[in-house]
């Protein structure tokens, strides 16, 4: 058995409409499983009212009135109190407090449109800000460089070997795997169109000069950028996120010569060496290639590969490699030490190291067409 009153609501239209509350209006009471439809027929009642404004509501009988009781004959005075309204004391809180949520309003979020002026300001001043970032990082490499030849026995080999490793050697079996299947598919595309003018012997000076002098260096810096670029920054995130970083700066350890100095010179360590490794993959798998769709002997291929590819292409393919590593390690660093201490930004802060670094790379890849663009040939 219940130990509460009933809801009622009655309402009457003599001379004066009148709507007499009573009971309790509190969600245990309104919808009572053992009393079924009062909720209903209170609905139905309130629905009836015609005019709220010009009627009389008496709540003063009500018992207790909870917030849904109170929500309940808020929606149905249109969110407003009524003009002429008798109410206990007891329950006048319940409808102060919807007032004054009634005349909250949630703040519209700007819709900033890429082509207006603060839109452009802004992504201007963040890229000032970033260009500057990147420059003095470039800045704390030279002076830590210079600090680390001037006291080579004290300098961080532990940390240029680990990274050298990770960066390094781990990444042997993508690069031989990509490598390989870029030369077959270089190789078998190039065979079909040689083979239509007679020009089956030139395959080799067509995949040689590709591979050695662009894809080989490029392919090795891209895997390499997705790879252990966003190992870096992550790293560098995850130190932010458990203020390592901080940590470090108290106990007098810079974050450039113990931890960027290493990774810089680790890639540009390993990248020459990745970008032969992927050489020799890539024109392994032309070699596969061309001899199964032109007939071209292993022997063969590899008598005329040097003469077919100047000696001096390797070097710009060596050039590429270092330069390549270094700008990776860089932008890697840059973006991980701007992360900021929570979850999102970390995700966030990889995902554009990545792209920017493979941007990076095309670009300087570019200035190196232009820049030796009669060298090799």
């Amino acid at each position: 058995m219940h130990n509460y009153a009933l809801p009622t609501l009655s309402y009457t239209q003599n001379d004066q409409a009148t709507v007499i509350a009573a009971g309790s209006w509190q969600v245990r009471a309104l919808a009572d499983p053992a009393q079924p439809g009062v909720m209903e027929k209170i609905s139905a009642t309130l629905r009836g009212v015609r005019k709220v404004d010009e009627t009389h509501w008496n709540l003063s009988q009500i018992e207790a009135l909870d917030y849904i009781g109170a929500q309940l004959l808020w929606n149905a005075w249109g969110k407003k109190r009524p003009a002429r309204l008798t109410l206990a004391p007891q329950h006048e809180t319940f409808f102060q407090r919807l007032e004054q949520t009634g005349t909250l309003q949630v703040k519209k979020v700007p819709q900033h449109r890429w082509y207006t002026l603060s839109a452009y300001l802004q992504f201007k001043m963040r890229m000032v800000d970033h260009v500057l970032g990147f420059i003095t990082l470039i800045g704390q490499l030279v002076m830590d460089l210079g600090r680390f030849l001037r006291l080579p026995q004290r300098g961080p080999w532990k940390e240029i070997s680990a990274n050298t490793f990770h960066t390094g050697y781990q990444a042997l079996g993508i690069t031989a795997l990509v490598g390989f299947l870029i030369g077959v598919v270089l190789s078998y595309l190039s065979a079909q169109q040689l083979h239509q003018f007679g020009g089956d012997i030139f395959l080799v000076n067509i995949l040689g000069m590709s591979v050695i002098r662009e894809l080989g260096p490029l392919l090795a810096a891209i895997l390499v950028a997705g790879r252990s670029g966003s190992s870096i920054t992550a790293q560098l995130g995850v130190m932010r996120v458990t203020e390592e970083l901080d940590a470090m700066l108290v106990m007098g350890l810079p974050h450039g010569y113990r931890l960027i100095m290493p990774k810089v010179i680790a890639l540009a360590i390993s990248m020459p060496l990745l970008v032969v490794w992927t050489d020799a993959m890539a024109l392994l798998g032309g070699m596969v290639a061309a001899n199964a769709e032109l007939g071209l002997s292993f022997k063969y291929f590899l008598r005329e590969l040097p003469d077919a590819v100047p000696l001096a292409n390797y070097w710009i393919g060596l050039g590429k490699g270092v330069v390549f590593g270094s700008l990776i390690a860089l932008v890697a660093c840059h973006f991980g030490l701007r992360i900021k201490p929570n979850t999102e930004s970390l995700g966030a802060g990889t995902t554009i190291s990545v792209v920017t670094a493979i941007t990076v790379v095309i670009l300087a890849d570019a200035v190196f067409a232009i820049v030796f663009s009669g060298v090799g040939f």
